[in-house]
This record gives C-alpha cells, sequence and structure tokens, in this order.
C-alpha cells in the first residue's frame, strides 16, 4: 500500500549498498570502495521500498562510487533520471583511519576520536544542513549517502540518537509544522552481513 504524503511533503535518506570493506567492518570515509554483489542487490530492494512509500521526482547521490552506483540503480528502477551529484552528502573524512579494520582504529583513538578526520560536530552540523535544504527546496527527493553522515544528520534533525543504520536502509524526513521535522525509519533491505 503506497503512503502518498511521504515524497509529496519530504525527502528520502538512503545508505548505499554493501560494499566488501563493510563485511571486513574497515572504515571507508572516503574512499573509492565499489558496491559489491549483494550491494547492488540491495540497491534494487531499496527501490522497492521507496515505490510502496509513494512516487519521488529526483534522485541526489554522494560523489563518491558506491552512493553514485546506488543511486543509479534506484533511479533506474523507479523510472527517475540519473542521480545529481551533491558533494554536500559526501562521508565523513575519517582521515588517517580511512582503510583500517574498525576494532584497530577503535584501539589506536578511543571514541574514534582521529586528530586528522572531520570533527563529528562538522559533520553533524554539515549532513543536517544538507538534507534540511533538500527537504525545504526539493520536498520528493531520494538522497543517497553514507552511514556516519547519516547518523550524524539525523540525531542532529531529531535531537535523539540513532541506531546504526544498515546498507540501503531508508529514512524519512518529513515537516510537521512550524518549521519542524519529524525523521521515522522506513525500512531496510532484507540481505545483511552479520557483525
Amino acid at each position: 500500500m503506497k503512503r502518498p504524503d511521504a515524497p509529496a511533503r519530504g525527502i528520502a535518506v538512503v545508505r548505499h549498498g554493501e560494499t566488501d570493506w563493510n563485511i571486513g567492518r574497515r572504515i571507508q570515509g572516503r574512499s573509492e570502495v565499489p558496491l559489491n554483489a549483494r550491494g547492488r542487490a540491495q540497491a534494487r530492494e531499496t527501490a522497492e521500498i521507496l515505490r510502496e512509500a509513494g512516487t519521488w521526482s529526483r534522485v541526489v547521490a554522494s560523489p563518491l562510487g558506491r552512493a553514485a552506483e546506488t543511486g543509479r540503480i534506484i533511479a533506474a528502477a523507479l523510472g527517475l533520471p540519473a542521480p545529481n551529484r551533491s558533494t554536500d552528502l559526501i562521508e565523513r573524512d575519517f582521515g588517517a583511519a580511512e582503510g583500517l579494520p574498525v576494532a584497530e582504529a577503535e584501539l589506536r583513538w578511543p571514541g574514534l576520536a582521529i586528530p586528522d578526520a572531520e570533527p563529528p560536530e562538522a559533520l553533524a552540523r554539515r549532513g543536517a544542513a544538507a538534507l534540511s535544504r533538500l527537504r525545504e527546496q526539493e520536498p520528493g527527493s531520494i538522497a543517497i549517502a553514507h552511514g556516519a553522515l547519516m547518523r550524524a544528520a539525523l540525531a542532529e534533525l531529531s535531537g535523539a540518537p540513532i541506531p546504526r543504520i544498515l546498507n540501503g536502509e531508508v529514512w524519512l524526513i518529513l515537516p510537521v509544522g512550524g518549521g519542524a521535522t519529524t525523521i521515522r525509519r522506513l525500512g531496510a533491505p532484507a540481505g545483511q552481513h552479520a557483525l
């Protein structure tokens, strides 16, 4: 059953499909790591989740290959033009931690307070501003982004912590009046790697 209010009033934010580095629990950051076969399948399944939510107008994606490919798959499945690219949606720069296993990075830098990385507060502000701008100027858009950016931005917008975001997971940002928004999880593809 379609939920026609979602696209007409708000935007969807989607985490890119799975990569081999996701499976290996390696920090991707701004490194170019392509989708794997499961990641492409997740993008197709995510398109179906979005189709059930209503009719969308456009796709905007981070310029990193894994997000751009996810966006192309979703746009094609929904009959939308190829995604526009937005550097505002790019993943956090994790500095020296990029490419490392998460466990190793956490040992080196407790709390992932990496000295040469983009500060978490700056990431949250950047992501929240980008998503708010998109919701205000282009309701009905689908934004394809990354896990760290999504968690930080959605927490900033909602004022509450956001749980781990799965590959292909969809969140909605909807206006509720008076300039306020509500954030809600729409769904995620079934095929996820084990942690």
